[in-house]
């Protein structure tokens, strides 16, 4: 995880030094006047945190620790509301028609704001059109993990076994044209064999089917299958960081174990509406930070495998977000995934 938060404080620094004639400086300039705005009163009623995936997966769970803190730096009790299906998009879709007044906001990462656009023919939103990125909460890598009674210990043990029986292996993704789906069949191209992808409505529904033996290999984020894997119940086979987990430290890296090109890390962070009024947003950003940056969250977070990192300003996020398209559009190019909605 190193490179990505290298890779965002790279982005703050360089849009502090470009803010003119610029979408982004347009933005700074919008949060700087702000500052002598009225703060915004969220006193009417409680504000939502729309997630677009079911409860028990890295999303929700980044959520419901977010979520009592930055209502106690509001004043407001705040709602993980969970909108699950087509990989964020239904979520992301009702946030972008709901009313810009800060009440409602989005977290989720990756997957619904960047490859989602790549991946689908058409979406109903644009992330950049119609959102404003508020700040990061979050980044963790992804984890492959295998039901017990699969005989593999390793990536390589996958491999042997997907050559030796081919078209009979499967693999699990919390949804389709996501950064777990994506990890997957980046790791079926670098490794040359055929593991058929199932998709789910979320990494609990899917962690649920290979506990059961419905399904032989998972690739999520790391905290929804953690505890699993602690218990035994699962096995963990790779880890997609540059390191290893501290929390899984006999777990190999996928460049340890000879695939140096499978690494994948997912983010996460929150977006309002673009109608929303920059003092609003401002506000947003300082809950949001503050409830991030406080030890108990902090704590909490590294618990199960997730390290928080917010960004300083909207400005940073949204320079962010644009490079990360062009970093993965590449990655959608090279694995030839295009859907329907």
């Amino acid at each position: 995880m190193t490179m990505l938060r290298v890779r965002l404080n790279t982005t703050i620094r360089a849009t502090e030094r470009r803010l003119a004639g610029t979408v982004v400086s347009t933005i700074c300039l919008a949060l700087l006047t702000a500052v002598s705005c009225p703060a915004q009163d969220f006193s009417a009623k409680p504000l939502r945190v729309v997630v677009g995936f079911a409860p028990g997966g890295s999303n929700d769970i980044v959520a419901r620790v977010l979520a009592p803190r930055v209502g106690t730096s509001l004043g407001q009790q705040v709602i993980v509301d969970n909108r699950p299906g087509a990989n964020g998009i239904i979520a992301a879709e009702a946030v972008a028609k709901s009313q810009a007044d800060g009440y409602t906001m989005i977290l989720t990462g990756v997957s619904t704001y960047v490859l989602n656009p790549l991946v689908y023919i058409k979406v109903p939103y644009d992330t950049l059109r119609d959102f404003v990125p508020v700040t990061t909460v979050a980044v963790m890598p992804q984890i492959m993990v295998a039901h017990p009674g699969l005989p593999v210990k390793s990536l390589k043990d996958i491999v042997a076994l997907a050559r030796r029986a081919p078209n009979t292996l499967t693999g699990a993704s919390p949804g389709i044209g996501g950064l777990s789906h994506l990890t997957l069949e980046l790791f079926k191209s670098l490794a040359k064999v055929d593991i058929e992808h199932v998709a789910y409505k979320g990494t609990s529904p899917a962690l649920a089917d290979l506990v059961g033996g419905y399904v032989p290999l998972l690739v999520s984020d790391l905290p929804a299958p953690l505890p699993l894997v602690k218990t035994g119940k699962l096995r963990a086979i790779a880890v997609t960081g540059e390191t290893r987990s501290p929390l899984l430290p006999d777990v190999a890296t996928a460049r340890e174990q000879g695939f140096p090109a499978l690494q994948a890390t997912n983010w996460l962070g929150v977006m309002v509406p673009v109608r929303t009024a920059p003092a609003t947003i401002a506000r947003l950003h300082s809950a949001l930070t503050a409830a991030v940056d406080a030890p108990e969250s902090r704590e909490r977070y590294t618990s199960i495998g997730v390290d928080p990192l917010t960004s300083p300003s909207t400005a940073a996020f949204t320079t962010f977000v644009r490079e990360e398209f062009g970093r993965w559009e590449k990655v959608v190019h090279q694995a030839g995934i295009q859907l329907q909605q």
